[in-house]
């Protein structure tokens, strides 16, 4: 089980530019990772370099993501080799946030490349040791030219699937072969051009900032320059497993040396990311449902990040209450407010809700029938590793497109767009009472199967593991 440093202030940085000697001449290897920190990405790749940094104890890993972030992820006394250190947020002092969509990931942006080489020059300072490897969320598109510049190996890292990253790849020819204007009215226009989908995508389930939304915001600038700098990566490491999207993959892997699959990392790399509470029950969920029938129980959980709006919460109580439906919901506080008084009393006599649950603990569980989610890339991970359907409401980012992969590619699930009653009872009916459902469940076990494949002894994503860490390992005579 690999556990995870205290977080560390960060030492005045020199600049990277003048890089100096260090005084330790150690030929031991420094590896620096560059975390993107927002929604799930920086725990996902943190359980990363966890499984790195147990397999190769000689190399440092240097971890970089915010000081919140760090926190968050940081609680436990780490192994000597993993450091975390501190990058800037962006926000100027004083700064008063206008609300405004993604206003955080702007001002992060903004600052990154300067804050990650101020703080990697800082780490290098302060370990004695020049960094040997440049490891980064493929969010950050500019850690490729900060690896040039430094002079050393660069591994971005895609916590996201395979399918997604082909629509980032290939924006400018679905830009050019759509066109961006007059596009109101074409969302359920299907086509078959984009590499990886020769069955068709809905062009209203493209990411948001390809051709709908706003192109010129932060995330959507972003993704575009993420999916060009990618084609100068010799290997992409993926959080996916061989067989899952093996069409896109086949394209991708004439744009990269290799797509390196890793994942899923919930059963790659299983140590919690974020202590013990990723493991704990403190809620009794699991004993919950131990008296629930085999197949029976809708787990619902939307993440942290973006939740239904309080309408469609509602929707989704009186949907359950009108089957009876047996749930355990997975629902902050803050959320759980927005239900009538009278709707709670009536639903919570054949569901269970509660303000955290131990998910993939949950998905396991003999009685989980449907899990309701946001499509999500870890959820749906996770989903599929536990053999579980899914009925989800996009809300956000790549959300729509996993909807559609999962709906009609894998076809392990239900899209149901807005939450509505009726459409959420209709979607309840087929999972968990009609015939198609118990294809949906097949389709998902068969899923199943294929990622404790990859990710078992001898499996696939594992001999990729191996092969990471002999990458890192041959950086040794490459050091300046």
């Amino acid at each position: 089980m690999c556990v995870c440093p205290m977080y560390r202030q960060l030492s005045k940085p020199q600049s990277i530019g003048t890089r100096v000697p260090m005084a330790d001449s150690s030929p031991h290897l420094h590896v620096a990772v560059l975390a993107f920190p927002f929604s799930s990405h920086p725990g996902s790749l943190l359980r990363i370099v966890c499984r790195l940094a147990a397999a190769a104890p000689d190399v440092t890993f240097s971890f970089y993501t915010t000081e919140e972030s760090n926190k968050s992820l940081f609680s436990v006394p780490a192994p000597p080799n993993l450091k975390a250190f501190h990058l800037s947020d962006g926000v100027p002092e004083g700064y008063v946030f206008s609300g405004k969509p993604q206003e955080a990931i702007s001002l992060f942006l903004e600052a990154g490349y300067q804050s990650c080489k101020k703080a990697v020059q800082a780490a290098e300072a302060e370990i004695g040791r020049r960094i040997s490897c440049l490891m980064a969320d493929a969010f950050l598109w500019f850690s490729c030219d900060l690896a040039e510049e430094m002079g050393v190996a660069w591994i971005p890292v895609r916590t996201g699937g395979v399918l997604s990253l082909s629509v980032h790849v290939y924006t400018d020819l679905i830009r050019d072969t759509v066109g961006i204007n007059a596009l109101a009215g074409r969302e359920d226009e299907i086509v078959k051009f984009i590499p990886g989908f020769s069955g068709g995508v809905r062009l209203g389930d493209l990411p948001s900032g390809v051709l709908f939304g706003n192109l010129d915001s932060a995330f959507a600038v972003m993704l575009h320059k993420m999916g060009k700098v990618l084609r100068k990566a010799k290997f992409l490491a993926v959080n996916s497993f061989e067989g899952l999207e093996s069409e896109a993959s086949e394209d991708l892997n004439f744009n990269f040396t290799k797509l390196l699959y890793i994942g899923p990392l919930n059963l790659t790399c299983s140590a919690p990311a974020t202590g013990p509470s990723s493991f704990s029950d403190e809620y009794g969920c699991l004993q919950w449902l131990d008296s629930q029938k085999p197949g029976s129980v809708a787990y619902i959980g939307f993440g942290t990040v973006g939740t239904p709006a309080p309408d469609e919460l509602v929707e989704l109580a009186n949907a359950l209450e009108a089957r009876a439906t047996p749930f355990l919901w997975s629902i902050k506080d803050s959320l759980k407010k927005h239900l009538p008084e009278k709707l709670l009393e009536r639903i919570n006599r054949t569901g269970k809700m509660v303000p955290w649950t131990p998910q993939v603990q949950v998905l396991a569980h003999v009685s989980i029938g449907v899990f309701i989610t946001h499509f999500g890339w870890k959820s749906v991970m996770e989903s599929i590793t536990a053999g579980v359907p899914l009925i989800g409401r996009p809300i956000f980012a790549e959300q729509h497109l996993n909807g559609w992969v999962a709906e009609h590619v894998w076809r392990i699930g239900v899209k149901v767009g807005v939450l509505r009653k009726d459409a959420t009872i209709r979607a309840l009916d087929l999972v968990l009472l009609e015939e198609g459902g118990k294809k949906l469940k097949e389709n998902a076990e068969w899923l199943k199967e294929l990622a404790h494949k990859a990710a078992g002894k001898n499996g696939s994503s594992t001999r990729n593991f191996d092969s990471l860490v002999e990458f890192i390992r041959a950086q040794k005579n490459l050091q300046v």
